[in-house]
């Protein structure tokens, strides 16, 4: 069960910085003081295993269900609620995306082909399965835009082992509870991924629970999200971004913080137990010129909506853009690596048969 670690009562204070970086906008690009860590490498027997998914879904012939429900409840598939991948889907199914979902079951071959196309299902019927607005998705940053007017969610900066970071600060929840939120969190770790540097894909959120008076206080709004909303959440974080996080820094838990994660530590997966890290200095797992000063950090960022949310968005687009492209240069094959589809050189490092 979550335990609270020790530290003194009196309010932690940052103190005074001189040549701080002003910033207001998401930092593009990983910085070059950060080292990407290796990729791992695969047995054997998990090559083996990497290459029958690999076959499975580059069977032309091969159509997905359209809604995760229809998976659920072993609704018969048919040619009206099924669809072959499009050439956007292929493209998210990268090797790392295979070799997390391998992970994620344990390597079972079966429940790993499942996964995928429960996943493939599931962000058709989200609205994500375009790779962003500008290629059709339903979910676009004008139609959530307004549940980031306060900076709740925020891309910026790289932790130490180059994951991205995404701020989460609940204390500046400015809206009712509904099921736009829970879009708005999809569209920005959805965000957050497209900031992922070559080499790296696993994420870093930094969630901070400090109160913020300068958020006007609205009716229905919690700052707390219900059981069935936090469950709704990880389901979708465990279930359809699996191995994405790689660290959770949380601070200034309150009580009713505390209550809310002992009720769903139940539906916890024991892998992400594992990467929640509670009330600890964030600079001792990210760089102080990527940190946010409010942390300790040299980062005087300030958030403006105007010229945050479309430099966010924006900067976001373009990686996407790049990222196609290179998939399209490739050969739209299903199992590239998402090295080389982010990356800037012109060979590809892992051949598609190659593990």
């Amino acid at each position: 069960m979550f335990k609270r670690f020790s530290k003194k009562k009196e309010e932690e204070t940052v103190e005074s910085k001189k040549n701080l970086i002003k910033v207001d906008k998401p930092i593009e690009n990983i910085p070059s003081t950060i080292t990407i860590p290796d990729e791992p490498k695969l047995d054997d027997e998990q090559k083996k295993k990497y290459k029958i998914i690999l076959k499975y879904f580059q069977d032309p012939e091969l159509r997905v269900p359209n809604s995760e429900k229809q998976i659920s409840d072993n609704i018969p598939d048919t040619d009206s609620n099924t669809a072959p991948l499009t050439d956007i889907e292929k493209a998210w199914i990268t090797r790392e995306c295979i070799c997390r979902y391998l992970r994620a079951t344990k390597w079972v071959v079966e429940d790993c082909k499942k996964r995928i196309s429960g996943s493939i299902a599931w962000r058709r019927e989200f609205g994500i399965s375009k790779f962003g607005e500008e290629n059709g998705d339903s979910i676009t940053s004008d139609s959530i835009g307004i549940e980031n007017e306060t900076g709740k969610n925020v891309v910026l900066g790289y932790e130490n082992d180059a994951r991205p970071i995404l701020y989460l600060k609940p204390g500046r929840q400015n809206t009712k509870t509904s099921h736009r939120q829970v879009q708005h969190l999809v569209f920005m770790l959805e965000r957050v991924i497209d900031f992922m540097p070559p080499g790296q894909d696993s994420l870093a959120l930094l969630i901070d629970f400090k109160e913020y008076p300068d958020v006007p206080k609205v009716q229905g709004n919690s700052k707390i999200p219900p059981i069935g909303v936090g469950k709704e959440v990880l389901h979708i974080l465990q279930t359809h971004y699996p191995e994405r996080l790689g660290k959770a820094l949380l601070t200034n838990i309150p009580w009713l913080a505390w209550t809310f994660l002992k009720l769903i530590h139940p539906f916890i997966d024991p892998l992400t137990r594992e990467k929640l890290v509670f009330d600890e200095p964030f600079v001792k797992y990210v760089p102080l010129d990527q940190l946010d000063q409010l942390y300790g950090g040299d980062l005087d960022f300030t958030y403006k909506q105007d010229v945050y949310w479309p430099s966010l968005n924006e900067m976001a687009k373009s990686k996407r853009e790049h990222y196609l492209a290179r998939f399209q240069k490739f050969g739209s094959v299903i199992g590239l690596s998402e090295v080389d589809l982010r990356g800037d050189d012109e060979e590809l490092k892992f051949p598609v048969e190659s593990e």
